[in-house]
């Protein structure tokens, strides 16, 4: 409604003055004669008058009756199949990585709560997901609400809806999940999504191999690294390698080289506004070694680094903890162990966070009932729910992002390094696997091209100065400053 309508101007009809008609004159009449006998009352013994009813009388009463009976019945209705009035609302839901199965049972238990709420569930394709995601929301075709990469807010602001303080206020958010949460969710005084999870890098080992080595030190430095990966590493009589310490130095046969570069660069002070400083290039010194001459404990001859891990070709690697999912689907019998990433000997610990938020669109027309779902997903017997179905399914589920249920997984084979590290995980735009054809994407590109020139005999530093131009540029294409 236009509030500025103004009440348009009533027209008063008008009316013509109408000549008064001359009554015709009446002629008087002789005054009849009136018989006396005429004005005696009549014979007692006859009966009285008949009254005869009006019929239509009946028909109106009947007729409004019914009419009241039908509305009181549409009344009725309206109350006990409507839900006191209240519309159908359909929403759509666009995941990634769960299966339906997974997600339906929490949907039909909140559908049965809130009849008037349908929830469609769709899995949807990693590749060409970002794009897919804006293109369709901006032609009102997209979804209700959505999940998207921690790292995408700058690429995906223009389709993602700020959450009411009415679903949730920024106090309760502060209370309820991790730093980084409210680090990589928040613009300007509104938060514009509620994580499910919590995850990012952990070092995963083969208990097998440091045993057979004679390896009995959990690593939780990088000198201790240094010091165990020489002997984890085996190479034949030509010095080809068999089995090698670690996967870290390349670019082409590493999964997650990117994530790797950037825990180095924060572990070492640096940052990626900042590749043309020290800190970037002692940091890129670190992830080259591993694979450079003499020491060659990686190399591009070896396989893909996940594939080498699972052919107990490798003794160590550096990936989110869902890594050890796939890992294990492919060799049950493998022994592993998860532990927090090394560090600085003498820091402080920090890892780099990759993880899944779902977010609401700006184009939905139901707004506030996606939200109110999202909400109902992060309570606490709601969030366990969703992992004790994903752990009926594989090994174990996602990390919880809430911080009261920390407690939970503190101990989990699986999940405790992540939980240990959750209050340190920092988010970098350099994340491999996210699919986004952007932000991520790009800088990692101009990284690789970094890392593989370093192999041709370019300096450290003069490798990430080239990168440093390229990734400025993604900055600003994105509007991301530092």
């Amino acid at each position: 409604m236009d509030d500025n309508n103004e009440i348009p101007e009533i027209n008063q009809p008008t009316f013509e003055t109408v000549p008064v008609e001359t009554s015709p004159k009446i002629e008087e009449t002789p005054e009849e004669v009136v018989n006396p006998e005429s004005l005696q009352p009549p014979p007692s013994d006859l009966p009285p008058p008949v009254y005869q009813e009006n019929k239509n009388q009946y028909f109106l009463i009947i007729g409004g009756a019914i009419v009241f009976f039908i509305f009181l019945i549409l009344v009725i209705r309206a109350i006990f199949s409507g839900g006191g009035g209240k519309k159908e609302i359909s929403l759509t839901y666009w995941g990634l990585w769960e299966d339906k199965e997974i997600v339906q049972p929490l949907i039909e238990q909140y559908q049965q709560k809130n009849p008037n709420v349908k929830i469609n569930y769709q899995k949807m394709s990693p590749q060409s997901y970002r794009e897919k995601l804006v293109v369709r929301s901006k032609n009102n075709q997209g979804p209700d609400l959505f999940r998207f990469h921690n790292t995408w807010v700058p690429e995906i602001k223009e389709v993602l809806a700020p959450m009411p303080s009415s679903i949730m206020n920024n106090a309760e958010f502060e209370k309820t999940f991790y730093k980084v949460h409210q680090k990589d969710l928040k613009v300007g005084n509104y938060y514009y999504g509620l994580p499910l999870e919590i995850d990012g890098l952990v070092l995963i080992y083969n208990e097998s191999l440091f045993k057979k080595a004679g390896v009995s030190i959990v690593p939780s430095t990088w000198d201790e690294i240094t010091d165990i990966v020489p002997r984890l590493t085996v190479k034949d009589t030509q010095g080809n390698l068999i089995t090698s310490g670690i996967a870290m130095g390349t670019t082409a046969n590493i999964e997650h080289f990117s994530d790797i570069f950037g825990l180095l660069l924060v572990q070492n002070g640096g940052s990626l506004d900042k590749l043309d400083q020290a800190e970037a290039a002692g940091a890129l010194e670190i992830y080259r070694k591993f694979s450079e001459a003499p020491q060659g404990y990686w190399t591009d001859e070896m396989p893909n680094s996940i594939n080498a891990f699972i052919q107990e070709k490798v003794a160590m690697t550096i990936v989110p903890s869902w890594q050890a999912l796939t890992i294990k689907a492919a060799n049950p019998e493998i022994t592993i162990k998860i532990v927090p990433v090394p560090v600085v000997p003498g820091a402080s610990m920090v890892s780099i966070a990759s993880y899944w938020v779902e977010g609401v669109s700006r184009f939905s027309k139901n707004q506030i009932e996606a939200w109110k779902f999202l909400r109902y997903l992060t309570e606490k017997e709601n969030m366990t729910k969703l992992y004790e179905i994903q752990s009926r399914l594989r090994p174990y589920g996602e990390p919880y992002s809430r911080v009261d249920l920390a407690s939970l997984l503190a101990q989990n084979q699986y999940l405790g390094a992540v939980i240990k590290q959750a209050d340190n995980f920092v988010s970098l735009p350099l994340i491999s696997r996210t699919y986004d054809n952007g932000l991520n994407d790009e800088i990692i590109k101009y990284l690789e091209n970094a890392i593989n020139s370093t192999a041709q005999g370019v300096s450290y530093s003069e490798a990430l100065k080239t990168a440093k131009q390229g990734v400025t540029q993604v900055f600003t294409k994105y509007n991301i400053s530092y």
